[in-house]
Parts: structure tokens; sequence; C-alpha cells
């Protein structure tokens, strides 16, 4: 029998990070997977599991997508000959047809593009991104009165039966 690892957060194994702050501050239009091109020593920190994407944005520049502020730590066993830039910027592969969709829409329609998921796929590091509108701060009571609502309703149901 093969040994499945769980993550410390019980989210799964192929799932790195999450970043649960751009749901709470954005409405996701549409998501797209782009791949990410990583040096080899953030493979091998992003295998145990420790990035953080809560502060991350994405920017996109000169026909390109860029992973602004994603934190990648390097491991204590990384190499000493190697500059290890936790913070550094890294590029997004996509099609060009997503670049160019992604590009119109954050021009013309004020929409931002935000990094929602970050984990592996078939051994390689995904990036999950999303075309979202920035949510007002009645839009944001209004979610959380609907989450207050499912909760109860729940309750009820769990009591009921």
């Amino acid at each position: 029998m093969s040994k499945q690892k769980k993550s410390a957060k019980g989210l799964g194994d192929n799932v790195i990070a999450v970043n649960r702050k751009a749901r709470h501050d954005y409405s996701i239009e549409d998501r797209v997977e782009a791949g990410l091109e990583l040096a080899g020593w953030e493979v091998r920190s992003l295998r145990t599991g420790r990035a953080q994407i809560a502060e991350a944005y994405v920017v996109l520049k000169n026909g390109e997508a860029w992973l602004l502020g994603g934190h990648i730590p390097p491991l204590p066993s990384a190499s000493t000959h190697v500059v290890a830039d936790p913070i550094r910027t890294r590029r997004l592969l996509l099609h060009r047809h997503e670049i160019d969709r992604l590009i119109g829409a954050t021009e013309r329609s004020g929409y931002t593009v935000v990094p929602l998921q970050l984990y592996w796929k078939r051994g390689r590091a995904k990036l999950e991104i999303g075309l979202a509108k920035g949510k007002r701060k009645h839009d944001k009571r209004e979610d959380e009165k609907q989450k207050d609502w499912q909760r109860q309703k729940q309750r009820l149901m769990r009591h009921a039966v």
C-alpha cells in the first residue's frame, strides 16, 4: 500500500498554498491555469509545502505575465553558490491568447488579475490565477450574511432530522 501524505492544513496532496484573502476581497469572474518558471531550489522548497501567495499579485507587462510578491523561502540545505531570493519576480507561463484576453480585460473593463491557488499537476507547479473585480464594503457584508445564513440553515437541518 502506498502512503499518502496530507498537508498540515488538510487541503490535500497537490495543493501548496491558497490565497483565501483574494476570495474575500474580489469577486472572481474567470480562472486560468498558469505554469511557473522556477529555479531548482524553489521546486525543492515547494515540495516541502513552503510557499505563501497571500500578498502576491500578477502584473501584465510587455506581453508577459509576472508574479510579484510570492514568497518561496529557501531550504536551510540550499546550495551555497546560489543566491536565493525568496520574493523574486517569477514569470508565468501562459498561451498568447490567454495573455491577450487578460490584458484586454484589465485595460478595458477595470478587472485585475490575482493569484488564487498554487498546486502540483502531473509533477509541475501550477498557479491558478483569477480575473477579478474588487468588492465594495457592502458586497463583503452581503457575502458574510449569506455565509451565516447557510451555516444556520445547515445547523437547523441537522437538528430537525
